[in-house]
């Protein structure tokens, strides 16, 4: 087993990163996003990018750790909380973003783009929360 701290905690500096875009982001109000096709855009491709990085630190739990692969990204999130990585309630919570970030970049339906920018920005912080579990399992990891 060759558990790769350095690639998650890369995957982390990037989801901080991203964060940190959205907080410059979200000093515009959600009329003055959606007035702006563009803006739109940039939370879309926000989401998109945060999740993704979501999804490699999650499967590279899995491989390194050898736990039951997922069917699908979404199923990442429940794979580590039943491994007690993620807290079962927050992966529960968070685990749905795949399906709009899948919406997002797949465009299976119309995406309800107000829903999106008040969702977007009243969980934001739940990334952060991710960021911070995940880094106490790395802190396990180390010291086991």
């Amino acid at each position: 087993m060759t558990f790769e701290q350095l690639f998650v905690m890369q995957k982390l500096d990037q989801i901080k990163g991203y964060l940190i875009e959205t907080e410059d982001f979200f000093r515009s109000s959600n009329e003055e996003i959606l007035k702006d096709s563009q803006k739109i855009h940039v939370a879309e491709r926000l989401l998109q990018l945060i999740v993704d990085a979501m999804i490699d630190v999650n499967q590279h739990f899995i491989k390194e750790l050898d736990f039951k692969a997922s069917e699908d990204f979404q199923g990442t999130f429940y794979i580590l909380a039943e491994n007690n990585i993620l807290p079962v309630d927050f992966s529960n919570k968070i685990a749905p973003v795949v399906g709009v970030r899948n919406r997002i970049v797949h465009r299976y339906e119309e995406l309800d783009k107000k829903l999106f920018i008040t969702t977007f920005r009243k969980n934001k912080d739940d990334f952060k929360k991710f960021i911070d579990l995940i880094k106490e399992q790395l802190n396990k990891l180390a010291v086991g």
